[in-house]
């Protein structure tokens, strides 16, 4: 059964998707506010986190920032409808996907199955035999594990499904929508900037190439490509 966090001080709304959540077999585990996270977290290990961002004592950008610096948990941040800072500042600090309240149920829903879609490849994969391989970088999609070199990756679920893509597609643009859909599992809507901010992330995780040319670039209105040279 998957283990879900939900951090939110609003009461009722907890107590709303707790229901919704159980209901769809997910087990959820509430904290109040960030503090209160950051202790679960530590008691035991989670397939997901829905964070909000408004809370006491600790707000959801603390609470990620600190958990990013030992865990690589998928998180979905819940935003407020409008507010394109809090959905950027929450992808620079490293949450996988966003949802602005207030939100419909299964919209909710579709997101969460999608971030553990991704996170959590098909049994017969788990052994990471499946590897995909680019110059010095190795990925292993059934360990959800990255290398460049001997270097260990300490990418989000959502950076390694962008480099994966990409990777599987070298010398081919990939477009923002192809890449919104495989890797974040929604359809690419006008002036999102979801997939920019993941890339721009993952850039500054990969190390230089050994040539000191890019890795990928971005082709302006039509999405990215991986360099095969």
């Amino acid at each position: 059964m998957n283990r879900i966090l939900l951090v939110d001080d609003d009461l009722e709304l907890t107590q709303l998707l707790t229901e919704i959540l159980t209901l769809e077999g997910f087990q959820v585990i509430v904290a109040e506010n960030g503090e209160e996270g950051l202790q679960r977290i530590a008691e035991q290990d989670f397939n997901l986190i829905l964070l909000d961002v408004m809370m006491p004592k600790l707000n959801g950008f603390a609470m990620l920032t600190t958990l990013r610096k030992t865990h690589e948990t998928p998180v979905l941040m819940l935003t407020a409808r409008g507010d394109s800072q809090d959905r950027i500042n929450g992808l620079e600090a490293g949450a996988d996907d966003y949802l602005a309240k207030p939100f419909d149920d299964r919209e909710l829903l579709a997101r969460v199955r999608a971030i553990l879609r991704r996170t959590q490849p098909p049994q017969s994969a788990r052994g990471g035999y499946d590897e995909v391989h680019f110059m010095d970088i190795v990925l292993q999609p059934g360990l959800q594990q990255a290398r460049c070199g001997e270097q260990r990756l300490e990418l989000t679920a959502t950076e390694f499904g962008l480099l994966e893509c990409l990777l599987r597609h070298p010398g081919h643009i990939v477009s923002k929508s192809l890449l919104s859909e495989q890797v974040i599992g929604k359809k690419l809507t006008p002036f999102d900037r979801t997939i920019d901010m993941h890339l721009s992330n993952l850039r500054k995780k990969l190390p230089e190439r050994a040539d000191g040319q890019p890795r990928f670039k971005t082709v302006r209105g039509r999405g990215y490509l991986w360099l095969e040279q």
